[in-house]
């Protein structure tokens, strides 16, 4: 087995952050009360009100499992790469409904889709940068 590399444990930090910050947007969207929904835009209440909830059960596997990956990367453990995997699963799953089943383009501009293009990048990032590892055999 071979040693994990600073780069590797700044990588994985990073990766974590990210994630987390994704459970945080997940979790302060599912909180939303009556008066936050009351306030916010007409397009905003047209996408949270239609929006089904396999969608938000995606969202959720993407984000949580994006996290739980991240953590395994740290412990060095190899179901971290089955993790990001299926947290990639959920982000494709996610931008079905935002880009298949609602006019996203239309309702918000280029802004949501450029941030998901992103969060895309990130998540095939991870899954390169875990098969790697694995292939390092860093990975237990």
């Amino acid at each position: 087995m071979n040693t994990a590399t600073k780069q590797y444990y700044l990588i994985a930090a990073l990766a974590l952050f990210w994630n987390l910050i994704g459970c945080f947007v997940f979790i302060s969207d599912m909180s939303l009360t009556a008066d936050d929904l009351a306030n916010l835009s007409n397009n905003d209440n047209l996408v949270y009100a239609s929006r089904p909830p396999w969608a938000l059960i995606s969202t959720a596997i993407a984000v949580f499992l994006g996290t739980a990956g991240c953590i395994g990367m740290l412990l060095k453990q190899k179901w971290a790469v089955v993790s990001f995997y299926l947290s990639l699963f959920g982000l494709i799953a996610q931008n079905i409904h935002l880009f298949l089943l609602t006019d996203t383009i239309y309702l918000y501009g280029v802004t949501v889709p450029l941030t998901q293009v992103v969060v895309f990048i990130v998540a095939l990032f991870l899954i390169s940068w875990a098969n790697s590892a694995q292939e390092k055999r860093i990975l237990r």
